[in-house]
């Protein structure tokens, strides 16, 4: 008979958290929409995303109990910076005014450069158009708004 001991994955513990705040959050922020009498009205969605955040929460906390995780790999904190200054940027340039089509396009050449690529001005182009179509299919198909700039306005 083996005494081997199970060691708790505190780190995986911890995103079990996390998961559970986030679906505690969206909850709680749902519950001020409007309901509907008839129908699936606008909590419907974010309630969903909670319920599954939950089943997340619970699952990754089982295996997290078990000590079930696989060995994480290293991580490259250039990657991870790169990454958050993306996210920087974008909240930046649409925080001046620049518009969601510049930013998103931002984001996405400081995120092909953190996973290794290394044509920057090649995917900055490519974000570019990307963001060109995500901000047409929001704003003419669906009649969302985003973020304007000078460029958003010229569409």
């Amino acid at each position: 008979m083996s005494t081997a001991t199970h060691r708790i994955d505190r780190a995986a513990m911890a995103i079990a958290a996390g998961l559970l705040v986030i679906a505690v959050v969206i909850v709680w922020d749902a519950s001020s929409l409007p309901s509907t009498v008839y129908g699936i009205g606008p909590r419907a969605v974010p309630i969903l995303v909670a319920g599954g955040l939950v089943l997340l929460a619970i699952g990754n906390a089982v295996l997290a109990w078990r000590g079930e995780f696989p060995e994480r790999e290293d991580y490259d904190l250039q990657a991870v910076l790169l990454i958050l200054g993306g996210l920087l940027a974008l909240i930046a340039i649409i925080g001046l005014n620049g518009g969601f089509i510049p930013a998103t396009a931002v984001l996405f050449a400081a995120t092909a450069t953190a996973f290794g690529r290394r044509a920057i001005l090649t995917d900055f182009v490519i974000g570019f158009v990307l963001s060109v179509l995500v901000f047409l299919m929001f704003s003419k198909l669906l009649t969302l708004s985003l973020p304007m700039g000078p460029i958003e306005r010229l569409l």
